[in-house]
């Protein structure tokens, strides 16, 4: 089995900083999609960035340039970077993989939501104005 864990979320002001974290513990896999997606109140789960095990990093229009995903592999974490936060990134901020993942399944970016079988519990992130 495969548990994500989010951390790091919390309160800022805008065009402040955060960097949420999802931690990865039980099966090791060494082909993955790992994705992040935020959900607001009221809104559907958006995909706002994704990693796959060949290096591709895609990432959602509203955050390009904004935010960052990266992932440690050593540490078996996925990491967000959110710089110039703005009110219209507080959502609950979510870490979903693939575990394994092959390319036959479809690119990393491209794949539907309900591939994602693992998911963490989510972490909070509130922008005020």
């Amino acid at each position: 089995q495969v548990q994500l864990a989010e951390s790091g979320g919390g309160s800022v002001q805008a065009g402040g900083s955060l960097r949420v974290s999802c931690a990865h513990s039980g099966e090791r896999h060494s082909t993955y999609c790992m994705a992040w997606f935020r959900q607001a109140p009221g809104k559907e789960r958006e995909r706002v960035a994704s990693i796959d095990s060949n290096g591709n990093l895609n990432y959602a229009d509203s955050v390009k340039g904004r935010f960052t995903i990266s992932k440690d592999n050593g540490k078996d974490t996925l990491y967000l970077q959110m710089n110039s936060l703005q009110p219209e990134d507080s959502a609950m901020y979510y870490c979903a993989a693939v575990l394994p993942w092959f390319e036959w399944i479809g690119p990393c970016w491209g794949i539907g939501r309900t591939e994602f079988l693992n998911w963490g519990q989510g972490t909070q992130v509130t922008v005020s104005s």
